[in-house]
């Protein structure tokens, strides 16, 4: 077993230089060097969270000293909803508002209401969702749908309460986050996801009982490998379940059969569960599995990441973002300078770092440089 270090730093970095853009021509929609288009856009709404999820905010770092961003610092509603205007311009398509805990903003519903107006150019709305602890959606489900929230992702790392504490390191039960899911259900939040992080030999046995509760129930489970994002989590290769292992321990009681990716760019592979003739019966529903660090899903990656304080990261695994803030705070700065910059940004883009992880294996040094933390940009 991998010896478990945990750097005390501050995990936000200098921002990269914008790209010079004058007398660019704006293209019909940009994609990246490898030809991947811009279709996915997820913000951070807030870098706190109110769980110490050792794989995400480990309360060694992320205690009751450790300085969080002044509000001062953070994206106003009417910043996020103008940036956001601008990507939809650019072809983005998806909106997923994260955190840190998205629902710990105040007045989180006033943002979606405004994202919720907001058409494509050939005026359709978006696909406007939210990736959530759960802690706080029993009491908020309602007004977030009546604020036209389509759909909410839950995380949930176990339905054993002793596993739900331990993992969530701030002793809160499982019980009201099930509770949450109930109310988002009733809410018409759907269709709900449920992600559960699988670490080998602390929460893989909560697998099957998580398979069995939502199998036939509407919810969409998906299994994430425990990755390598940033740098405080104390990851190692040691505890990491490959999702081929995931789906073979769900294989032995619930028979599965494999399904098409649903939309370009998904990093969910699918297995629906089958009936007795061996062919998916949509009420049992499916399943998902998330490879994350066994096997590389870059070649069709569609999605940017805006920070909480307005910094564009191009990749989960990155070191550093482009600060899109100054342009926003830049009163001379105009829509179309903005997007002339994302694009450029969007263009230069080459990132694969699963790729190349996997090329030189998951237990070598990324390099120099430590990418940027979970909580700080989102999943």
């Amino acid at each position: 077993m991998s010896e478990r270090v945990i750097p005390l730093v501050d995990q936000r970095h200098p921002s990269l230089p914008l790209p010079p853009v004058a007398g660019r021509a704006l293209s019909t929609a940009p994609v990246d060097a490898l030809r991947r288009p811009l279709t996915d856009l997820r913000i951070s709404v807030t870098d706190r969270c109110n769980f110490r999820c050792s794989y995400c905010m480990p309360k060694e770092v992320f205690d009751k000293d450790y300085a969080y961003l002044p509000q001062s610092h953070l994206l106003s509603f009417e910043e996020i909803t103008r940036l956001a205007t601008v990507f939809v311009g650019r072809g983005v398509r998806k909106i997923r508002l994260t955190g840190g805990e998205p629902l710990l903003r105040k007045n989180i519903e006033i943002l979606i209401s405004q994202l919720a107006a907001l058409r494509t150019p050939d005026g359709q709305p978006l696909d406007l969702t939210l990736t959530t602890n759960g802690s706080l959606l029993a009491r908020k489900a309602q007004s977030l749908k009546e604020a036209g929230l389509q759909r909410v992702t839950v995380s949930l790392d176990g339905l054993d309460d002793a596993v739900f504490r331990q993992m969530n390191d701030v002793d809160f039960p499982v019980e009201e986050v099930l509770q949450g899911i109930e109310a988002a259900k009733a809410a018409g939040l759907g269709p709900i996801k449920v992600n559960m992080v699988v670490k080998r030999g602390t929460n893989d046995h909560e697998i099957l009982p998580m398979a069995r509760h939502f199998k036939g129930t509407g919810v969409v489970l998906r299994f994430i490998e425990y990755m390598d994002v940033g740098a405080t989590n104390g990851w190692c290769m040691d505890e990491v379940l490959p999702s081929a292992e995931v789906v073979q321990r769900i294989q032995s009681e619930m028979p599965l059969v494999q399904l098409g990716h649903s939309v370009p760019g998904e990093t969910a592979e699918r297995w629906g569960y089958t009936n007795a003739q061996g062919l998916h019966d949509p009420q049992l529903g499916e399943v998902g599995v998330i490879s994350s660090v066994t096997q590389a899903f870059c070649g069709d990656c569609n999605r940017a990441r805006l920070s909480t304080e307005g910094r564009l990261y191009l990749c989960l695994f990155a070191s550093q973002g482009y600060d899109l803030r100054q342009l926003l705070r830049d009163r001379s700065s105009t829509d179309e300078a903005m997007a002339a910059t994302i694009d450029a940004i969007w263009q230069g883009r080459s990132d694969q770092y699963s790729v190349l992880r996997s090329l030189r294996g998951p237990d070598v040094p990324s390099g120099p440089g430590r990418r940027v933390e979970m909580s700080y940009i989102g999943g």
